[in-house]
């Protein structure tokens, strides 16, 4: 019998990349020249091998850049291959972001403080304001209820339905995003809501107070539907992005938005009080801003299967 030989196995075919700090002035410490990466590797690989030759811990520290543009490499499933500008230079751009949290993290500490702080407050009364030892008003019940659920369905949905298309954010990003919804939402709302001398305390409407009901119902309901729905479209981990249709999605590129106003319509109805309205015309700008963003995505990515959409967030008006 003729003696057959071991060949060795096929090493998968590799580039070289060339790799140069984003930022001279704040170059990233360690970072080799150039790395050979194998020719499949994703923007996440790209990231790891990165990682482990600059000796960082947290491959999520590492931003990656298109070397033209300076955009940052956002789909971390893309293969780096397929990103016509870094595959043209044989380079990308490289930046320690810093430490990281995970984004669910900093969506379960920020919906946390306005739960804790209106629960505190409501406990405290007698001892925050004068007179604050008789009993709330309805209004001012109807109110806790309204903003406490809010808040509760939202750290179910962080835990159970939301799906990130990025690992990590900034760790700074814990304390600038909870300081909105701590401050705003939770200490200053939960502090002239239940006051004695609040329009709440004062109020007599049950007419005002059912079809405050029915339109935070209403909004909380749609804007559920609506997560539950765009959760379902991406595969977890994945960042691919379908055209989504239906829940409201004709009227306006972000439903999800449309219905989170529609409930704090509700709750300003119910509790008659100017905090929730600073609350919430800040979140809707802020909302606003990320609603024209992801209505040009939809129309650079998809181009003319995309329904064009005149308004992002509420029909006839943005």
């Amino acid at each position: 019998m003729q003696r057959q030989l071991n060949t060795p196995p096929q090493m998968a075919p590799q580039t070289t990349l060339k790799l140069t700090s984003r930022s001279p002035k704040q170059p990233v410490k360690r970072l080799p020249a150039s790395l050979d990466i194998p020719s499949d590797a994703t923007v996440e690989d790209l990231k790891i091998l990165i990682a482990r030759a600059a000796k960082i811990g947290d491959y999520n520290r590492i931003g990656l850049f298109d070397p033209s543009t300076k955009k940052t490499l956002k789909n971390r499933r893309a293969r780096v291959a397929d990103e016509p500008n870094v595959s043209a230079a044989n380079e990308v751009l490289v930046k320690d972001l810093g430490p990281q949290v995970a984004w669910k993290t900093v969506f379960l500490v920020e919906y946390l403080g306005p739960i804790l702080l209106h629960a505190l407050v409501v406990a405290a009364r007698p001892y925050i304001y004068a007179g604050g030892d008789g009993d709330m008003s309805f209004a001012q019940w109807l109110s806790f209820g309204m903003i406490v659920a809010h808040f509760v369905k939202r750290e179910l949905e962080t835990l159970f339905v939301h799906k990130f298309s990025a690992n990590t954010m900034p760790a700074f990003n814990i304390f600038k995003n909870s300081i909105f919804y701590w401050a705003l939402s939770g200490l200053l709302c939960a502090y002239t809501i239940y006051s004695p001398r609040s329009l709440a305390a004062k109020a007599d409407l049950p007419v005002m107070d059912a079809v405050a009901t029915a339109i935070y119902l209403f909004g909380e309901m749609g804007n559920a539907l609506v997560h539950l729905y765009l959760s379902s479209l991406r595969s977890t981990g994945g960042t691919e992005r379908k055209i989504p249709s239906g829940y409201g999605f004709s009227l306006v590129t972000c439903p999800n938005y449309m219905y989170e106003i529609l409930s704090w319509v509700g709750i300003i109805l119910a509790s008659r009080d100017w905090a929730v309205v600073v609350f919430i015309s800040v979140g809707a700008a802020q909302m606003y801003t990320w609603a024209r963003g992801k209505e040009s995505a939809y129309r650079k990515e998809f181009g003319d299967k995309y329904k064009k959409k005149c308004y992002v967030m509420l029909p006839g008006l943005l």
